[in-house]
């Protein structure tokens, strides 16, 4: 069976479009970056679902660790598909506050490792390199849509970035055999907004919400996983927003 990297891997959507996939025959590479007993306990449930899976450490700002991550998978088998999910908050600041530092490491992981992982995930699938095709969904948000006004702007414009990014590389592949699409969730309970010292963002901004509550990320993982399939065959370049009808206007 094909063989799906999943970036970001540990926690969160990673994690739950990694135990979902195995229940759709996919064996997994699990990255990480600093949790790796919460990404063997993925590994666990993809095993026990019965298919195989491997946890990788890798920084995807870093090419080095994007190309040791897909070596894994190339150890696994054949590659099938990508899952562009890694991704970083900072604390809520006003762009006057923000450090080049920070907006540097924003748009280092967002942006540049999707980039570098989908770069990876091409020269293995595409028909013009001697691939067998296959299907990359990035992670994009809702807040390139509303911009995080005095909270998250280099996140929001990072996201803006995966954007136009998912367009422009499906157009590149979809002759190559190769699908391109993104899901855009709204707010989600995942622990990303304590890693953003918001430990509480969902509970607070969750009943206020066009559904009045946040997404799971099993309902996210689903997205993705049905954009992986053959179900979403003739979607190349869609980006699909799960966001509960949060900022559905331009």
């Amino acid at each position: 069976m094909p063989v799906l990297v999943v970036t970001g891997a540990s926690r969160g959507i990673g994690a739950a479009t990694a135990r979902l996939a195995a229940l759709s025959s996919w064996d997994v590479v699990v990255n990480f970056v600093s949790a790796p007993a919460a990404a063997e306990a993925v590994v666990a449930d993809v095993e026990a679902a019965g298919r195989r899976a491997v946890a990788v450490r890798g920084d995807v700002a870093e090419a080095a660790d994007v190309e040791q991550i897909f070596a894994a998978a190339d150890a696994l088998g054949t590659l099938g598909g990508l899952v562009n999910n890694a991704g970083i908050v900072d604390h809520p600041a006003r762009v006057d506050e923000m450090s080049a530092q920070r907006i540097a490491r924003m748009l280092a992981v967002n942006v540049t490792g999707s980039f570098l992982c989908a770069g990876a995930a091409v020269r293995r699938m595409s028909r013009r390199h001697g691939g067998q095709g296959g299907a990359i969904v990035n992670v994009a948000s809702t807040a390139s849509k509303i911009g995080s006004p005095s909270q998250y702007v280099d996140y929001a414009a990072a996201k803006g970035a995966i954007d136009s990014f998912t367009i422009g590389l499906a157009l590149e592949v979809a002759g190559e055999g190769i699908r391109v699409n993104a899901v855009r969730p709204g707010i989600t309970d995942t622990d990303i907004h304590a890693s953003g010292g918001e430990p509480d963002r969902v509970e607070r901004l969750g009943p206020g919400l066009p559904l009045g509550r946040a997404a799971s990320a099993d309902e996210v993982a689903k997205a993705i996983l049905w954009l992986l399939s053959e179900e979403a065959s003739y979607c190349a370049g869609s980006i699909l927003a799960v966001s509960g009808a949060r900022a559905l206007v331009p």
